[in-house]
């Protein structure tokens, strides 16, 4: 008496291996379980196409966290706005970081109408060596530690107000802070990750993410 091969099930413990011998339905699930863990990234770059192409058609607010920076969170105490030595800067890693993703989005044919920071030196620079010019914009301050103390809900109306003003065939670029992606966006990014967004009745959508490539 014949019985169906398991040398691929070989390390599975031997219930496991019961199991999928005598339940047909059960190696399939296994079978494909192993697949989609095997092959993440298949899925994740046809949903960047989809997102890549979105953006080119224009239209969206890109909201991009400044790349990595020195160890750290939020600024040294005392530090002042416009001296970048008192404040967390960019680390070399994350000033190519910042190189990468302009390199990126002049790769993916991406239309930029406008380029907005906070006036963060890290933020700034993030901006500037990734799109050159910018905008420096107190909506985008951090939500984490401002000086300037205006209120999160007011840098939210700005930014909804910007948003509204977006040109159908292009797409405006917002660099900040994770606390204020968090809060506009109820999204968690990491260093250099892009959060795509659309006004919808005064509000912001999130259509997608793309991590930095």
């Amino acid at each position: 008496m014949s019985h169906p091969p398991v040398s691929r099930l070989s390390n599975a413990p031997f219930g496991l291996n019961f199991v999928l011998l005598r339940r047909p339905w059960a190696a399939l699930l296994f079978v494909l379980a192993l697949f989609a863990a095997g092959h993440p990234v298949e899925g994740r770059c046809a949903d960047n196409d989809a997102l890549w192409t979105a953006l080119r058609q224009g239209g969206h607010a890109i909201f991009i966290r400044h790349a990595s920076t020195t160890p750290g969170i939020g600024d040294p105490p005392g530090f002042i706005l416009d001296r970048c030595d008192t404040q967390r800067n960019l680390s070399p890693q994350g000033r190519a970081e910042a190189a990468r993703i302009g390199e990126t989005l002049r790769r993916r044919q991406v239309p930029i109408a406008e380029v907005y920071s906070s006036r963060w030196c890290r933020c700034l620079d993030t901006a500037k060596l990734a799109l050159g010019k910018v905008t420096p914009a107190p909506m985008l301050d951090s939500m984490f530690n401002d000086p300037g103390k205006r209120s999160d809900e007011e840098k939210t109306r700005e930014v909804l107000a910007t948003v509204a003003r977006i040109p159908a065939a292009a797409n405006v670029v917002f660099v900040t802070h994770a606390q204020n992606i968090q809060h506009m966006l109820d999204v968690s990014p990491a260093p250099g990750e892009m959060v795509l967004a659309k006004p919808v009745a005064g509000t912001l959508r999130v259509v997608g993410r793309i991590a930095l490539e």
